[in-house]
């Protein structure tokens, strides 16, 4: 659904056309901002209080006048702010899945699927043209950190298991299990080494890691360089 301005706010079901993109975007916020307001049965100014709480205070006035359409600008502040209020995340905000099945995602673009969207804007279906790969590098590291945690607890577990079996065949298994667990742990660490270089090449820096993969950097790596940021 797309959405289009009335003299009681925005309405959906309204042709794409009917909007520039600038008002559309607007429109789709003003509208999830609204039905998530009356979900939580707040008014107003139960919300410009938050927003306050909050530390960026966003008037009352200033909400419903956004509500309505009668307002002509939303920074990108105020959409953090407002989906911090509403206790929801910004994405949810500017590509409502689940409510609004179509949005555009730029000028001149055809509706596009409000996942699909979401799935551009959050970089986990990359633009075509792309050549930033930072963000890339950043969510296979995460994945492989995951990884990486789940091989090492399941090695230390075997490895537990062997110290504790009460006969031969239960440690003979155990002992199998570590191997492989081990092998896991250790192609993990390999591939998350992997991403930490291209992100320092990219000249980024990499996220802290944990204490149980603190082997994976080389020795001679700063441990602080995490924090010069």
């Amino acid at each position: 659904m797309t959405q289009r301005r009335s003299d009681h706010g925005y309405e959906k079901e309204a042709e794409a056309d009917d909007l520039e993109w600038e008002d559309h975007v607007m429109a789709t916020v003003a509208s999830e901002v609204r039905r998530r307001r009356k979900e939580l049965r707040w008014s107003a100014q139960d919300l410009a209080d938050r927003c306050e709480e909050i530390g960026y205070p966003i008037p009352r006035n200033v909400i419903a006048n956004m509500e309505s359409g009668r307002r002509a600008v939303l920074p990108l502040v105020e959409v953090m702010v407002l989906a911090k209020a509403l206790r929801m995340s910004p994405i949810s905000l500017i590509y409502p899945v689940g409510y609004v099945d179509e949005v555009r995602q730029l000028p001149y673009e055809d509706p596009q699927p409000a996942w699909d969207a979401v799935q551009w804007f959050t970089g986990n279906s990359p633009a075509e043209d792309a050549t930033d790969h930072m963000l890339d590098h950043f969510l296979a590291h995460d994945l492989e950190l995951r990884s990486a945690l789940a091989a090492v607890e399941s090695e230390d577990y075997e490895r537990w298991k062997v110290k504790t079996a009460p006969n031969r065949v239960q440690r003979e298994a155990a002992e199998r299990a570590l191997a492989r667990y081990a092998d896991q742990a250790a192609k993990a660490k390999r591939e998350l080494l992997h991403h930490r270089d291209a992100i320092r090449e990219g000249g980024g820096t990499p996220p802290h890691l944990p204490s149980q993969l603190d082997d994976v950097d080389p020795p001679d790596t700063d441990p602080t360089e995490e924090n010069d940021l």
